[in-house]
């Protein structure tokens, strides 16, 4: 039994144990695998959403048909991964003709200039250690991607656009490079500007943000991405846990 004297110090002790805030335990571990599949180099950027650490610098070179796996966070962490094409190094700096982020090769939080396919990533959130994933051409197409989940829980589909929206690009949305060849597809929104087609200001909710032409060209393309700011794809998951997640390049 405590002495007199020690009871104090020993109900002050519990006291501090009982009132300190538990820290909530990390998640299991997870791998980011970045893939090119395609037959040219391509330079990954990867930016985090507003208050989630860069990953990687947020950017590195990746030959063709080889890849790079990192550890994810294992917090909550969301962000988006994408492609640079057509890159050239001049001094420190790096030039993109698609996906440039400011002329770096780490972006270092910053974002890729359009037209870019993206792979939005939401790690370890809600109670059940969910990751949600998708791919994006709302800021347009440049290389195809698909995400894939492995040893996960629950319905862990393979999201993707496959397709080379290059060949069938509009007229009006494409990229071009100097010598004229066809480098992505611009969005409506890249394209023509207009608050309508950028859904932004009076048409900025989901009861004013519509398809277009433009967006349905993208979806009849590649159904399983999202096309314009409010749409909803059909495909939905609830993956739980995965051990790995792979975001690969033309594939």
């Amino acid at each position: 039994m405590a002495s007199p004297k020690l009871l104090p110090l020993l109900l002050l002790a519990t006291s501090l144990l009982c009132s300190t805030p538990l820290v909530a335990a990390d998640y299991a571990p997870m791998t980011l695998t970045v893939v090119n599949n395609c037959p040219f180099p391509v330079w990954p950027g990867i930016q985090a959403n507003s208050g989630h650490e860069v990953l990687e610098g947020g950017g590195f070179f990746l030959p063709a048909l080889s890849h790079k796996s990192f550890p994810a966070p294992t917090h909550p962490w969301s962000g988006r991964i994408w492609a640079r094409t057509g890159c050239t190094a001049s001094g420190a700096q790096l030039h993109c003709a698609t996906g440039d982020c400011g002329g770096r090769l780490q972006c270092g939080g910053l974002g890729g200039a359009a037209p870019a396919t993206l792979a939005q990533v939401n790690l370890h959130h809600s109670g059940s250690d969910q990751t949600s994933y998708g791919v994006s051409v709302v800021d347009g197409f440049n290389v195809g991607l698909s995400v894939t989940p492995h040893e996960g829980h629950g319905n862990c589909p393979v999201l993707a656009c496959r397709k080379n929206l290059t060949e069938t690009c509009p007229g009006e949305l494409q990229l071009r490079s100097p010598a004229g060849s066809v480098l992505a597809c611009k969005s409506g929104c890249e394209a023509f500007r207009t608050d309508e087609l950028c859904c932004r200001n009076m048409y900025n909710s989901p009861r004013t943000c519509r398809a277009s032409k433009y967006s349905e060209f993208f979806k009849r393309e590649c159904p399983q991405a999202f096309t314009y700011a409010h749409d909803s794809p059909s495909l939905t998951h609830e993956c739980s846990a995965p051990r790995e997640l792979k975001v690969i390049f033309c594939h």
